[in-house]
């Protein structure tokens, strides 16, 4: 099977259609704008109060190692899980709670895997940086800056290879953009037309370096355009805005123009990392920031449309309570792995001899 790129033309997208359809589908059925808009912000507060909790709990040392929290960003991960089918494919960063809420597991499975228990979703052994559900086709968070970005591609080239009409996601921060396997993965994702959605979660801040002082060029889609895919920059904290964008690269990927990448423009609210003084922000920046919360923002808007949006608020958040509790109460409850088993998955049992 040939590799090579098929000619076509790298300009923007045309409008998607299945934004005709959601457009026709919600002048046909009243009140589906607000239902969905509804379905979004339960999204996003499910993250919200995970992550919280991952504060306190951390604080008392239920949770141990790195930590990385989503908090502020909850919009990206939202917003292009809605564009995705379940038959498609997502890698994420080591900043992956959002991620993996976001694309169903259950907040049980990932708080016990915060846990270190059996029941996580990766059985315990990979805690907050490696969370893991092949059933879902979520193939985890990697603690190696850029790591995710040939796997995405491997996933993708398979499916080319295989004929299926599927999407290949995946996340990565503005510091995984210095990285060679970025541009390694950009590179043969656009010679070899690849179904590759890159999603760049610009936070302004590779672990605590401001982004101006590690890029020359703070344009990320313009110079991803360099290497001959459609590429554009969207509000990150706009959770309607990224689920277009999303939805709109999505199609263009599907109907075979090759590779997209968006550069999402959002920001976490916390430091780094539980570990991190976060000493190199400015507060006045940071306040700035969350004056734009991504759920604020959409409150609001459905606020001015005439939703009960307060009673909504209300109902989803004792739900999310009771189903985080319940996580809690889980993982604590769950058994560690035993000594004996460590050694499994380590190597790959020994084939039997062929005779």
């Amino acid at each position: 099977m040939s590799l090579a790129r098929p000619a076509r033309t790298r300009t923007s997208p045309t409008p998607r259609k299945a934004a005709r359809k959601t457009a026709k589908a919600s002048k046909a059925e009243p009140g589906a704008d607000t239902r969905h808009r509804s379905d979004l912000l339960e999204a996003m507060l499910r993250i919200r109060h995970f992550e919280e909790r991952c504060v306190e709990l951390y604080s008392a040392t239920k949770i141990r190692g790195f930590v990385h929290l989503y908090i502020g960003e909850e919009a990206v991960a939202v917003g292009v899980n809605e564009a995705l089918t379940p038959e498609d494919a997502v890698v994420a960063t080591y900043r992956e709670h959002g991620h993996a809420l976001a694309r169903g597991i259950s907040a049980e499975a990932v708080m016990a895997e915060m846990y270190g228990r059996t029941t996580g979703c990766s059985g315990g052994r990979g805690g907050s940086m490696h969370l893991f559900d092949a059933s879902r086709r979520f193939y985890g968070g990697n603690a190696i800056v850029a790591g995710g970005l040939p796997l995405a591609a491997g996933l993708a080239l398979a499916d080319r290879m295989g004929g299926q009409n599927r999407v290949t996601c995946c996340f990565f921060g503005d510091g995984a953009f210095a990285e060679g396997e970025f541009h390694e993965t950009a590179n043969l994702a656009a010679l070899w037309n690849l179904p590759l959605l890159l999603i760049c979660e610009n936070n302004f801040y590779a672990m605590g370096t401001a982004l101006e002082r590690h890029q020359a060029q703070t344009d990320l889609a313009m110079r991803a355009t360099s290497y001959g895919m459609v590429a554009w920059s969207v509000d990150g904290m706009d959770v309607e805005a990224v689920e277009q964008a999303a939805r709109r690269a999505v199609e263009g990927i599907r109907t075979g123009t090759g590779p997209h990448f968006l550069e999402l423009r959002t920001y976490r609210f916390r430091a780094h990392s539980m570990y991190d003084p976060d000493r190199y922000r400015d507060k006045a920046e940071i306040e700035r920031w969350k004056s734009r919360d991504p759920i604020t923002l959409l409150t609001d808007r459905m606020r001015e449309s005439g939703a009960p949006v307060d009673k909504d608020v209300a109902r989803i958040e004792r739900r999310i309570t009771a189903e985080i509790d319940h996580a809690v109460e889980a993982a604590e409850q769950a058994p560690e792995e035993p000594v004996e088993n460590l050694l499994q998955h380590v190597t790959s049992a020994p084939a039997e001899a062929v005779t």
